[in-house]
């Protein structure tokens, strides 16, 4: 039997829906709050790839050690690595710090010592990510399978509203594994959190050094809007770090088309992806509360859209 997995494949995505549900043949999934990783293991060798296409191997180097353990030849596993808070709630923040050890939450696994499981149901692909898991428990313990929470799609939101978790994932388990963006699989959220692009920056004040606040922006169809500011969330550090990155991207013009009546802004060209936390959205669809979380490198700038909840 080769050692090679004879494809690549782009994950499943989610897709958002406005509130939690509940339907027979569904199960529901705590949403984590990491990194999304495809890892293959082929024989002696391990690879991470980001969703898009990336490869992180070197990243995370102690996850692809204990891929590497699993007493198998072959697997294509699909799942989150992260970092558990004191409460054991993922968190962006400390995943980006690496402040703690890394854990691969795995909850999809599409091919194993030469069988190719995508066509399988997600129920069967379940079965035998725990068996392998099982197998491999006791002397690996950066890897597990999700977390499936209640039975109930409406007890399901209410646990991860209570636990802080940032939301759920609802997945029919007769479903195949489909590439790309899918009805089949489902998120509510809880904790409201997404990807913006940075568009500029306003000048600094009293005793803030390099910038005040960014400015975010994201595609609606082909257009760039610009759905506010956040000044919240930055370390010394992480001013003078994104300070420097913007140099390269400083534009003349705004490159949002609904700039905002703000002096002293310096505007970017929109390459620069940020994870924001905010509290919701208001009337005239700008963000409220937000706070800076880190940069994400594993999503294209057009991939960051203003998206409608169904």
């Amino acid at each position: 039997m080769s050692d090679r997995i004879p494809f690549r494949v782009h994950p499943m995505l989610a897709t958002l829906v406005r509130e939690p549900f509940d339907k027979p043949g569904w199960v529901y999934e705590e949403k984590y709050d990491g990194y999304r990783i495809l890892a293959y293991k082929e024989g002696e060798r391990v690879t991470l790839f980001s969703r898009n296409d990336k490869d992180r191997t070197a990243t995370f180097v102690s996850v692809a050690e204990a891929v590497a353990k699993l007493p198998f030849r072959t697997l294509l596993l699909d799942g989150e690595v992260l970092v558990f808070d004191r409460r054991h709630v993922s968190r962006f923040q400390l995943l980006q710090n690496q402040s703690a050890a890394l854990e691969y939450a795995v909850f999809d696994c599409l091919y194993k010592n030469g069988r190719d499981l995508r066509g399988d149901s997600l129920q069967e692909r379940r079965d035998v990510l725990e068996g392998l898991i099982a197998k491999s428990n006791g002397h690996n313990t950066r890897i597990f399978a999700s977390s499936r929470l209640t039975g109930s799609g409406f007890d399901a939101y209410k646990l991860a509203a209570r636990k802080g978790f940032e939301g759920v994932i609802a997945k029919d388990e007769s479903s195949p594994y489909i590439e790309g963006r899918s009805n089949k699989w489902l998120k509510f959220k809880v904790h409201q959190e997404d990807e913006f692009l940075i568009v500029g920056y306003t000048a600094p004040a009293g005793a803030r050094q390099h910038f005040g606040a960014l400015l975010l922006g994201a595609y609606e169809d082909s257009e760039l809007k610009y759905v506010g500011k956040v000044g919240t969330g930055f370390s010394r550090e992480s001013l003078a770090s994104l300070f420097r990155s913007f140099k390269p991207l400083v534009r003349d013009k705004p490159t949002v088309a609904d700039p905002p009546r703000e002096k002293n802004v310096t505007y970017l060209a929109p390459q620069l992806v940020a994870q924001i936390a905010y509290g919701e959205w208001t009337d005239d669809r700008k963000l409220r509360q937000p706070v800076f979380l880190g940069l994400r490198d594993d999503l294209s700038p057009r991939e960051v859209r203003l998206i409608e909840a169904k």
